[in-house]
């Protein structure tokens, strides 16, 4: 049987992950998660504990631990979701993102660079550190043009400086150590299960209890939408066939503005959750200032993950869309309990 140790697996990205790794019969998961704020055993409750999946909370910058559990569990792959994921939160408090996106993945690296070390030569090179970072570290576009796997970096966030470091890390352990590495660098994800910080979630819950829908700027902001199941899909045919020293972009050639985003969510909620005043959820719509440094545009050129592996995403934005509402409306006792912690719905990340 095929073992995966997956770091950050109690959040949004990672918890959707595991859930795919589960419905393959030959695979175990060691699941590493800290459990911090948007770290949630509530996305995996469905999973028991057994042969097959194994729960371990820690820190992925405890190199005590990290080894531990290559030498006992024996991975095939260490799949890197752990990471601080929030801009607005990278803004406040930038420490927590060097320390767990950078120095986390700096020891990582080493861990699994010392855990080769002992495997016999087919094993080491079979061996697969799949780093999941985001398509922030290549900056703002213009009005035209998509990020490609050669476009070259420039982040604009403490955020997405942190994940750039850590990507920068991964590429050098290829080239100076051999480590068998693969990155991906996607675009924003959504779906079931991400914590309520975000837009869409953010969104969803504000609408369900009549709160006003913030929306930075002129909500002219594009980013390219991912639903986060197709993303999963992606990262698993990575482990499948991914070519070791290679980065590969998934997107789900999706590009919207914030404030198309939000209209596609209210025309939903007025059909499936209609104001009890009859009011569109449109008319709740507030508009507060912009994000500090916030990046115009974002899209992604998927073109070699498609041409290579095969993949391309299977959901629409419109069907992704539904179904994301639909799980929030139906999950709602998940929400309360994520929502249970130090997050509140205010807003993070202003000057």
């Amino acid at each position: 049987m095929k073992t995966l140790l997956v770091t950050g697996g109690a959040g949004f990205i990672g918890g959707n992950f595991i859930h795919l790794l589960m419905s393959q019969q030959d695979v175990r998961v060691i699941n590493l998660d800290l459990l911090t704020y948007a770290g949630n055993l509530d996305t995996l409750a469905d999973i028991e504990e057994g042969d097959r999946y194994t729960f371990v909370q820690g820190d992925i910058c405890n190199k005590e631990l990290v080894s531990d559990l290559l030498r006992r569990y024996r991975p095939s792959a260490l799949v890197n979701f752990a990471a601080e994921s929030h801009v607005d939160r990278s803004i406040d408090a930038p420490d927590d993102f060097i320390q767990t996106n950078v120095v986390g993945t700096l020891n990582l690296l080493e861990c699994s660079r010392q855990y080769c070390s002992t495997l016999p030569e087919k094993q080491a090179e079979s061996f697969r550190f799949l780093h999941v970072s985001t398509d922030e570290v290549y900056g703002s576009l213009g009005a035209e043009g998509l990020f490609t796997e050669e476009t070259p970096y420039a982040p604009n966030s403490p955020y997405s400086a942190s994940k750039a470091a850590s990507d920068h890390l991964v590429r050098a352990w290829y080239h100076t150590y051999g480590l068998p590495v693969v990155t991906t660098n996607c675009s924003n994800n959504y779906g079931p299960c991400q914590f309520p910080e975000k837009l869409i979630p953010l969104m969803i819950q504000n609408a369900t209890v009549g709160k006003p829908l913030p929306i930075y700027g002129d909500g002219g902001n594009i980013r390219d939408w991912l639903y986060v199941q197709d993303h999963c899909r992606a990262i698993w045919r990575v482990l499948e066939a991914g070519r070791p020293g290679e980065v590969y972009n998934i997107g789900g050639n999706s590009e919207k503005t914030n404030l198309e985003v939000v209209d596609t969510l209210c025309a939903i909620l007025d059909e499936l959750i209609p104001h009890s005043s009859h009011i569109p959820h449109a008319q709740f719509k507030h508009f507060v200032t912009d994000r500090p440094g916030h990046d115009r545009r974002y899209a992604i050129d998927a073109s070699k993950i498609k041409r290579e592996l095969g993949w391309e995403p299977q959901e629409t934005f419109e069907s992704g869309m539904r179904a994301t509402v639909r799980w929030y409306i139906d999950n709602a006792v998940w929400c309360k309990r994520v929502m249970d912690g130090s997050y509140r719905g205010e807003r993070l990340g202003q000057p």
